[in-house]
């Protein structure tokens, strides 16, 4: 069985189940896993597709960094985030946070609260490009 990097940018399409794998213990009556989909459309307007890109070398040490502020704040066990960077089509996985925890809230308040950090800190951009083939930065 290949390792698993619990903290991983990735141009390689994502599968939860190596992370539910890696998070949950046989002390963690909970494991939450949040997927972050690339959708048709933002604001209103609709999407062709999505395009990521990351500073890598400083992303992935910022997405374990993100889990341990969420250790320090909820009683929770193993977390595992993968993002990816490159073109996403529309229905495709940009992003997973996965939390383990002895308990279900804990693991729900750890998933939103680092999704919530991955956007306000760490070094990823998410390129929208519309429908009508201009295209625009987002935070």
């Amino acid at each position: 069985m290949q390792a698993i990097e619990p903290f991983a940018i990735t141009g390689a399409p994502l599968d939860p189940a190596p992370l539910v794998a890696y998070v949950q213990t046989p002390d963690d009556g909970a494991v939450v896993t949040f997927a972050g989909v690339a959708r048709n459309h933002f604001g209103g307007r609709p999407t062709a597709f999505l395009s990521y890109e990351a500073y890598t070398e400083m992303a992935t040490p910022v997405l374990a960094q993100i889990a341990e502020e969420a250790r320090a704040r909820w009683p929770i066990g193993r977390v595992a985030v993968h993002h990816r960077i490159g073109t996403l089509e529309i229905g495709e996985t940009a992003v997973l946070v996965v939390v383990a925890a002895p308990h279900r809230q804990e693991a729900f308040q750890a998933a939103a609260y680092i999704m919530d950090r991955i956007k306000e800190i760490a070094p990823i951009w998410k390129k929208e490009h519309w429908a009508d083939g201009a295209a625009e930065w987002r935070e």
